[in-house]
């Protein structure tokens, strides 16, 4: 019999190129039955915290979360440089001081609002809204702060707004390691067996995109139509690397760093919050 694995996977085209092969069954499934779900990301960290799905795509902010009862996957995750978050306000010479002044972050786990936490405790009011509404927000003088991500990192200087930091920029100053957003994580109830099975039919699907990269933009593109195919690429090209195929011992420090960071903070307590890689070993 084969065993029905629930996996969970994010609609970004570094997602779909990552688990292509999966999805299309070119690579060998090892004795599982995936039963595959494309969310968003919201959605995605919902389901884990219910318990819904056996394998996941997370925000690692909602991971120290799930810590006690998911393990993180060496391959599929999201790292890098230089793709943080941007902190802007919506008057020049703004800075969070004062609980009066509200702060717009776009989900409550999501990396960008644990940065905000982690650099600006409780130095303004926190409110969640859509990523997309946080700029027309400060434009409408109704929040003083947003912490914006997506095309917001690029369009913020054209819809007036101000630049009060860029987190990212920060977290890789203070750390040395890469922003670490997200990552796959699975139920430690599943069995170090079948997590190790999991981990090496991801590992295989990702192998897979990487040598067949230009197979996998009709998937890429069935789940992000607004893209054209070199954005497309420029996506992967930017949140696919090495780090995706394998943490290592960069991944794990970047990992190690954000768990003893949030708990600093009073966030998640020493043992919840501890995020585990699996050993492959």
């Amino acid at each position: 019999m084969t065993q029905p694995i629930r996996l969970g996977i994010s609609t970004c085209p570094n997602d779909t190129f990552a688990f292509h092969a999966l999805m299309q069954r070119k690579v060998d499934w090892r004795g599982l039955e995936f039963q595959i779900e494309l969310l968003d990301i919201q959605q995605l960290n919902s389901r884990a915290f219910q318990g819904e799905l056996d394998i996941a795509k997370v925000s690692f902010h909602a991971a120290l979360f799930l810590a006690e009862e998911m393990v993180v996957l060496p391959s599929g995750s999201a790292l890098g440089f230089g793709v943080g978050p941007l902190l802007l306000a919506a008057k020049e010479g703004g800075r969070p001081t004062d609980l009066s002044q509200v702060a717009l972050c776009p989900g409550e786990h999501t990396t960008a609002t644990l940065l905000f936490q982690l650099f600006y405790p409780k130095t303004a009011s926190l409110e969640q809204a859509v990523f997309s509404e946080i700029m027309p927000r400060l434009k409408s003088k109704t929040a003083d702060f947003g912490v914006c991500i997506h095309e917001g990192r690029f369009t913020w200087q054209s819809e007036g707004l101000f630049l009060v930091e860029d987190l990212g920029t920060r977290w890789e100053a203070e750390t040395k390691c890469p922003l670490p957003l997200g990552g796959i994580v699975g139920k430690r109830s599943l069995g170090l067996d079948t997590l190790r099975t999991v981990q090496s039919v991801i590992h295989d699907s990702l192998n897979y995109g990487l040598k067949h990269r230009e197979e996998t933009i009709p998937t890429m593109r069935h789940y992000a139509q607004e893209f054209n195919d070199r954005v497309l690429m420029q996506h992967v090209d930017l949140y696919v690397n090495d780090w995706t195929v394998q943490l290592g011992t960069v991944g794990q420090a970047a990992l190690n760093e954000l768990s003893e960071r949030a708990q600093k903070i009073g966030l998640v307590s020493s043992t919840q919050g501890k995020l585990t890689l699996l050993d492959e070993q």
